[in-house]
């Protein structure tokens, strides 16, 4: 046969077309088998899309449903004489997520809660976010001045408020209005009356058009459908930082991230339903560390403490069959410290304890320990939903003196389980920094419990999530066991002749004095060395402050047995310390008061 052109033209066709069938079948091998071949490394092993029935936004609302189906009822809240079930707790709050809609609230206002921890303030953290609206817990301690910012700068539509602290939100809302000039709209309030309060308060509020509670609820549907929210970075809640500086900031978290934590408590702690919960942490603080979710997850019962104090602390306990609480090492050194008509000793359970806000003295948790509670010391800030990491105890620890297990249980530990990355980095090279126990570096965090962001301030949230971590401005080490441990914030260091001293590490010393209650130790100026510590000191009750000069003396030669020589402080102050509306010690007005004493004089020889 004649072979044409034609004939060539159409083999060259055939050829072409099975080897484009060929190359479609080997494209197709290497996406299925990823690692095998070098396929589309993104692409998954399916095309199977998201559906309503496969995928659903995280939020923590949905925990206080089940709670309420589970365990009807079942004691969820008690207070005083005062008790709820989780059935009758879900349809409160059902009943303000239906208020607050015919109050106009919509998607993305915010609602302001300023209440201790009573039962309004834990239904608020579901009742609200059920409305579409974020929650706003404004710290009861604060001032008027501080307030009236927290409300200005969140423009609250709705204002829920204790009775007790009716009057305080009334001058905040005068500041408010005085800035604002003819833009001031006022918010709607609502009372939240409270047994244990004068009478007087709450009907001063009500002549003056607050709203009742009560009344308030029973205007709502008790079996209003709520909706969880569409996108889980909806935001849930929103605080501000504590104080410790004199512009707070406002940290966003979303609905992910607090469904995470509440179970992430729950997991690292090991709390059950079997748990009685004392609200002696508050709830206004970082949103009680996800607690009120972490509690209707796991369907058990909580106290509410409106004042803590070491009386009722104890009285909790033997009363109400108390379990758990979480509390700062303030609120733990006030315990060991109470007198002995306040304490029940010993007591009739073991009671763990969360701590938290400020790194607790070795001797504080070793005196905890001695009384028969069991602490489990965590590390987290606003910015991650509260504790993040966990001093997770280690069962070889259990042979160890108790001296040197309070050592370790001093340690801020490992990250959360429902945290992606811990690290501690060099600041300069925001390179990680070695596991010797010894390098200092940045603590660091990534992962879904960490928040949003500051409201409207976007200079704050560039530093803050700098390189993709964000930046906690706290200074560790990480030991070889990969445990962190905090030396101090950066601004907190002291640099004394070229040599950087935790403020921490010394403070830790001083507190094992048997004078001593509490204590700071921040840099003085001193002509000699540059910086050198000077201890502010509080003392223990019972203890003659009378002579301060031999007492200094007495603490100076404590020191230098127990610390090397350029740690001890070479001034001591005594007085009562400064503390945030938290219970935090604020360095910075400390720090203030070294200046104002001026350099420490150079020694002669």
């Amino acid at each position: 046969m004649k072979v044409t052109r034609l004939h060539v033209e159409a083999a060259m066709n055939k050829i072409q077309s099975v080897c484009k069938r060929n190359i479609h079948t080997l494209t197709h091998l290497q996406s299925s088998h990823s690692g095998v071949f070098m396929g589309d490394p993104h692409r998954d092993i399916d095309d199977l899309p998201k559906n309503p029935a496969n995928f659903s936004a995280l939020t923590p609302l949905g925990f206080l449903e089940r709670a309420a189906l589970l365990h009807p009822t079942r004691n969820s809240l008690i207070h005083t004489s005062v008790t709820f079930t989780w059935a009758q707790t879900y349809h409160r709050c059902r009943r303000l997520a239906s208020a607050l809609l015919s109050r106009s609230v919509t998607f993305g206002s915010t609602v302001a809660v300023v209440a201790p921890n009573i039962p309004a303030m834990f239904e608020a953290h579901f009742g609200v976010p059920m409305s579409g609206a974020v929650l706003n817990t404004i710290n009861i301690r604060l001032n008027a001045h501080a307030i009236a910012f927290l409300l200005g700068h969140s423009h609250s539509d709705i204002i829920m408020v204790d009775q007790e602290f009716f009057s305080l939100v009334e001058e905040a809302l005068k500041i408010v209005a005085d800035k604002s000039k003819d833009k001031f709209k006022p918010p709607t309030l609502i009372v939240i009356a409270d047994t244990s309060c004068d009478r007087e308060s709450l009907e001063h509020a009500m002549q003056r058009g607050a709203i009742e509670y009560e009344t308030f609820l029973d205007a709502g549907d008790p079996d209003f459908a709520w909706r969880p929210p569409q996108d889980e970075w909806h935001s849930i809640a929103l605080s501000y930082t504590s104080g410790t500086t004199s512009s707070p900031k406002g940290v966003v978290l979303h609905h992910r991230g607090a469904y995470l934590m509440a179970l992430s408590n729950s997991i690292v702690w090991g709390i059950g339903e079997e748990a009685v919960y004392l609200w002696t942490l508050p709830m206004f603080h970082c949103n009680g560390w996800c607690f009120p979710w972490t509690l209707a997850a796991i369907c058990t019962t909580s106290v509410c403490l409106r004042e803590v104090t070491p009386k009722a602390v104890y009285a909790a306990i033997a009363n109400l069959g108390v379990t758990h609480f979480c509390a700062a090492p303030v609120v733990l050194n006030a315990i060991i410290n109470a007198s002995k008509e306040d304490s029940v000793l010993p007591l009739p359970r073991v009671v763990k304890v969360m701590t938290a806000g400020a790194a607790p003295p070795t001797s504080v948790l070793s005196a905890m320990q001695q009384r028969g509670f069991r602490v489990t010391h965590t590390y987290g800030l606003s910015e991650t939903y509260g504790p993040s990491t966990i001093c997770a105890w280690k069962p070889e620890w259990d042979s160890l003196p108790p001296e040197a297990q309070a050592r370790m249980n001093s340690r801020q530990g490992v990250r959360y389980v429902g945290l992606e990355a811990l690290d501690m980095i060099n600041t300069q090279t925001t390179q990680p920094v070695p596991a010797d126990g010894k390098t200092v570096g940045e603590v660091v965090f990534r992962g879904n419990v960490v928040m949003k962001g500051y409201l409207k301030n976007p200079k704050a949230n560039e530093e803050a999530f700098a390189n993709g971590w964000y930046h906690s401005g706290d200074l560790a080490v990480k030991h070889p066991d990969n445990y962190i441990e905090i030396k101090d914030r950066s601004k907190d260091i002291i640099i004394s002749g070229g040599e950087n001293i935790s403020s921490v590490e010394v403070e830790n010393v001083l507190y094992q004095h048997e004078a001593i209650l509490e204590v700071s130790v921040v840099a003085r100026a001193d002509e000699q060395w540059g910086e050198s510590p000077c201890a502010f000191v509080a003392l223990k009750p019972g203890v003659d402050g009378s002579d301060q000069e031999r007492l200094a003396e007495d603490i100076e030669k404590f020191s230098r047995s127990n610390m090397p020589a350029y740690w001890v402080p070479k001034s001591v102050v005594f007085g009562e310390l400064p503390k945030t509306a938290t219970g935090k010690i604020q360095k910075h007005v400390l720090r203030a008061k070294a200046k104002e004493l001026g350099a420490v004089k150079k020694s002669k020889l």
